[in-house]
């Protein structure tokens, strides 16, 4: 049999992944019997649950993707296939559809042993081997440290902090990195602002805060620590004297700030890689120097930006990217006429620095950066190809966050000045609510998170109707436990399609982890907790009008150790994917 991945991942000891290995173990035996030629291609074989759940638990398009190998039609290798499939007594049956494929359905036991898994792996069920150790660097939040953290912030957090636990859970080894930006004059603007704060701590009237200047109360603090630091030495001397010492006293404030705010959200990084360490290190000489060699730097015009005449607009000959040559629509300066590097010539060294240390790289960017993503996937294309390979590299845009409390736009935060700070949000409504409620949206897509609709008690608020299945699941085991009655799996084929039907739906897990980590979508996972729990709900309000159906039936002991085993057993799937989001699976409410 050829090496495959894609229809065995034997460490996984899971449902779906035993009968991906069955699928292909019938692919091998085809190969040994002359059906199918010797090292078939198996990469585009998929095993998954139909998009029907009425046609069957799985379904394979195997003769769909091989029959051109066989040299037969689909439905005659489907047949072949399907032959073999039958003979496994966990296959109940096996039929074709349509033009191939196959929809198979398993039988009780694979579904009562895999619930059986779950209480074995526990905290384990749905880990992953995918990612093989390989690193990922994965940069996100990177604001600039010119304030406290925002809304606009908190989106970019979640989503980064919940794709490095995904990725780890998925078998990478995740660098959480965050760039700061205390290179540009953003920072001295920083610094300014934070001199007047100083003053002001000195005791002199400053007044209003100048234009120009940061005006949020949160440097009041930073003033009052520099006047304790430093004294009143700076209180009269001119800008020179103490713009390089405030503008890294500030930045230094402003990451303890921001770090604190993060820390509110449940997010701690590995690395801060500072954009003045950088220049100062020389990294972006180095890299202009390693490009040169490479030939993907040269001097050269740019043409005049549409719009300009030749009065106003001088050629200077600047070093330029080849960014064209990796699809981009022009080449791009990487210093500016003044010798200082632009914004994109040290992005680019800050990419080469990772590269060094990482097998692929992820940036999560706010919407406003779309502008910038293809040169920068040109200028990583570009590194990997003067090194000799390929550096995956992702960008994930994220757009705004519009905050609402009941319909109406909230107002800014008279603390920040300018904007809603990220804490007073947490601390109104709690980081589980935040942190879940930034991915039960795509991140591309707009979002609008409504004080009064993300604390609602109802379906509504996925928040709310997932924590909810969890706390329902531990208050029916305490109801069980005080009553005698304790999960057991001694009758567990007491369990009928009703219950098998929740157990179906939590052994998608190890799937959707896999492949949200593929598609570095962790929103996926939010998505299927849902699901899961609409699913669980729904089983649960069988028991309003059928007695039977509930939990805890009285006069059947072993039926309600069963029911209990799969209630404990569900939750524990709900643990494992809330545990990835950074929220707590809550124990009542």
């Amino acid at each position: 049999m050829s090496e495959n991945t894609s229809v065995a991942a034997p460490e996984l000891h899971t449902l779906h992944a035993a009968f991906a290995e069955k699928v292909g173990a019938v692919l091998a035996a085809l190969e040994a019997e002359g059906a199918l030629p010797p090292e078939t291609p198996h990469s585009n074989v998929t095993v998954e649950p139909p998009r029907d759940a009425s046609h069957g638990d799985l379904a394979t398009n195997a003769a769909m993707v091989l029959a051109k190998h066989a040299k037969t039609n689909p439905r005659e290798l489907a047949g072949k296939i399907v032959e073999k499939l039958t003979a496994d007594p966990d296959i109940v049956s096996a039929d074709i559809a349509g033009p191939g494929f196959i929809n198979m359905r398993l039988s009780d036991l694979a579904w009562q042993r895999e619930l059986q898994a779950i209480a074995a792996l526990g905290a384990t069920y749905g880990r992953s081997d995918l990612g093989g150790g390989s690193t990922v660097n994965i940069e996100y939040v990177s604001a600039n440290p010119t304030g406290p953290m925002h809304m606009g912030h908190c989106r970019g957090a979640v989503v980064g902090d919940a794709l490095a636990s995904l990725l780890e859970y998925a078998g990478h080894n995740v660098v959480r990195e965050y760039y700061i930006n205390d290179a540009g004059g953003q920072v001295d603007v920083l610094a300014r602002s934070a001199h007047l704060r100083y003053r002001e701590a000195l005791g002199e009237d400053i007044g209003a805060i100048p234009e120009g200047l940061y005006p949020g109360d949160y440097l009041i603090p930073v003033g009052e620590y520099l006047a304790q630091e430093l004294g009143d030495r700076f209180k009269d001397e001119p800008e020179e004297e103490w713009l390089a010492i405030f503008r890294a006293e500030a930045v230094e404030q402003m990451m303890g700030l921001i770090k604190a705010d993060l820390k509110l959200l449940g997010i701690e990084h590995d690395e801060f890689a500072s954009e003045a360490a950088l220049q100062a290190a020389h990294k972006p000489e180095t890299a202009e120097k390693w490009l040169r060699e490479h030939d993907l730097v040269f001097d050269g015009i740019l043409e005049a930006p549409k719009g300009k005449t030749p009065d106003d607009w001088e050629p200077v000959e600047l070093p330029l990217f080849r960014s064209t040559k990796f699809g981009d629509d022009q080449d791009r300066p990487i210093k500016k006429s003044n010798g200082k590097w632009t914004y994109f010539g040290a992005d680019l060294a800050y990419h080469m620095q990772k590269a060094e240390k990482a097998d692929a790289l992820i940036d999560i960017w706010g919407a406003d950066h779309a502008g910038t993503v293809k040169r920068i996937k040109a200028a990583v294309a570009a590194l990997g190809e003067g090194q000799g390979k390929t550096i995956p590299f992702d960008v994930k845009l994220v757009q705004m966050v519009q905050l609402l409390r009941g319909g109406e736009p909230v107002k800014m935060s008279k603390r920040s000045g300018t904007f809603v700070t990220l804490a007073d949000v947490v601390k109104e409504v709690g980081k589980d609510v935040v942190r879940f409620t930034m991915l039960t949206r795509k991140p591309e897509a707009q979002m609008e998170f409504d004080f009064a609709k993300v604390v609602e008690a109802s379906k509504d608020n996925p928040v709310f109707y997932v924590q909810y299945a969890h706390a329902r699941i531990s208050s029916t085991l305490r109801k069980g436990a005080a009553e005698g009655f304790e999960p057991s799996t001694d009758a567990i084929e007491l369990l009928g399609a009703e219950e098998l039907a929740l157990v179906k739906q939590a052994a998608q897990f190890p799937r959707i982890v896999e492949a949200a980590a593929l598609a570095r979508e962790p929103h996926r996972i939010a998505f299927f907790l849902y699901d899961l729990a609409a699913a669980f709900h729904s089983y649960w309000n069988l028991g309003n009008d059928r007695p039977e159906k509930r939990f805890i039936v009285a006069q059947n002991p072993e039926l309600s150790a069963a029911r209990l085993f799969l209630a404990s057993q569900i939750g524990q799937v709900i643990r494992n994917g809330l545990a990835l989001l950074g929220v707590e699976a809550v124990e009542e409410m």
